[in-house]
């Protein structure tokens, strides 16, 4: 690893870390001055979604997914998120991802938590058999309204990256994230999600992965969503490798 792909991963890092104490200083106009601690529980939602077509071309999608937070009604709460993309086509497999979220935090303020977190991403037409990313940072929550939130975080760890006839690629980490939602009336919501992964011996072999969906309630328990997933990664084990992949998701949700 040289020194100066080094100190750049580390840059970035840094950057973000320094934006923190200002945007926790000066929240945007309109935002809650004050955000209370909240109560202990779990909450969160699964979701599924199959596609079948049959005709000229034979075709089947399946997505899984869960979101779930558990909060102890003090500092220290738990989140974990997860979706499972699988597709064939004429009887051929055509997609087949496995992306996993897991992480704990703890709170310095109403704004600003610690947090310590373990990414996992499986994608088989990637040629990812798996890339596992440890990393501890930083989130700071920019807007809490009633109908808006937006929080970014960053972290720095380490990565594990396993491709198809290769070596364990082992390197360190620099992460970053972004998450926005939006009530839009009683029954209708937008979410966001935005997370990017750059190896440090490498700064160009970046991850990133966005998420743009839609839900309308159809009871006070139950949704239906539209999803957009997109994967990118900049540099992929083979040229035979596309570099993005986009996904267009609808399931049905049970919060609860």
């Amino acid at each position: 690893m040289t020194g100066g792909r080094r100190r750049t991963a580390l840059a970035v890092a840094v950057s973000w870390l320094a934006t923190m104490p200002a945007l926790a200083q000066a929240p945007p106009d309109g935002a809650a001055a004050s955000v209370p601690p909240p109560s202990a529980g779990w909450e969160g939602s699964f979701s599924a979604g199959l596609a079948l077509t049959q005709g000229n071309r034979d075709t089947s999608t399946m997505t899984l997914g869960y979101d779930i937070t558990r909060e102890t009604g003090g500092a220290l709460s738990f989140k974990s998120a997860g979706t499972l993309l699988r597709g064939r086509s004429q009887g051929e497999l055509t997609a087949n991802r496995l992306g996993l979220d897991v992480r704990g935090e703890r709170r310095l303020s109403a704004r600003t938590s610690l947090s310590a977190q373990v990414q996992f991403l499986r994608d088989e037409f990637k040629q990812i058999d798996y890339l596992v990313s440890p990393t501890l940072g930083v989130s700071q929550r920019l807007v809490t309204r009633d109908r808006t939130e937006l929080a970014v975080d960053v972290g720095v760890g380490v990565a594990f990256e396993q491709n198809p006839g290769r070596p364990v690629d082992r390197d360190g980490a620099v992460t970053a994230g972004q998450q926005f939602r939006q009530r839009l009336s009683e029954t209708a919501e937008c979410t966001q999600k935005v997370s990017a992964l750059w190896k440090m011996d490498d700064v160009a072999d970046g991850l990133y992965v966005v998420g743009v969906g839609l839900s309308a309630s159809v009871t006070s328990r139950t949704q239906i969503k539209a999803e957009l997933l997109n994967t990118f990664k900049n540099k992929p084990p083979s040229a035979a490798v596309q570099r993005n992949d986009v996904a267009i998701l609808l399931s049905f949700v049970y919060k609860y």
